[in-house]
């Protein structure tokens, strides 16, 4: 998988190790619990981009709720395994944006892909409506800087 074109081709990888919590009864991560990582790969990218979730609901009064997502599996995380999730940008419309996750289990030095998928993400202002992007955290979501 990689950036759409024109869309920015910022990764941003963070690690985390699988607790006892994410499992089921069978010692592997729940499907749900992927998500989860996604979220946290997101909350990552965007703070990498300088940009973060309380400035855009304190600053911009926008919220950004996922309106669909998308998980594909490709092998189980087991407990304490550590993974590495891979975000990007792969969409970033006028009131919308689309976040790409990769989720890898680390082994030394190699990277097991075992998950994929992304989200979409409305933008919203405070009536709940949605509005544009802000162009300063536009160009910031872009890779412009801000």
């Amino acid at each position: 998988m990689t950036p759409a074109a024109g869309a920015p081709a910022k990764f941003h990888d963070i690690s985390l190790r699988v607790s006892y919590g994410d499992t089921d009864k069978a010692g592997v991560v729940y499907y749900a619990n992927y998500l989860r990582y996604f979220e946290r790969g997101r909350t990552e990218l965007l703070r990498s981009l300088g940009v973060s979730y309380r400035d855009l609901e304190i600053e911009h009064g926008i919220v950004m709720p996922v309106v669909e997502a998308s998980c594909r599996y490709l092998a189980p995380c087991r407990y304490d395994d550590l993974v590495v999730v891979r975000s990007w940008i792969s969409a970033l419309e006028a009131a919308s944006l689309t976040v790409r996750n990769e989720v890898f289990i680390r082994e030394n030095d190699d990277l097991s892909k075992v998950a994929e998928g992304f989200t979409r993400h409305a933008v919203l202002n405070s009536l709940w409506r949605p509005t544009r992007i802000p162009e300063d955290v536009r160009r910031r979501l872009s890779g412009e800087g801000g």
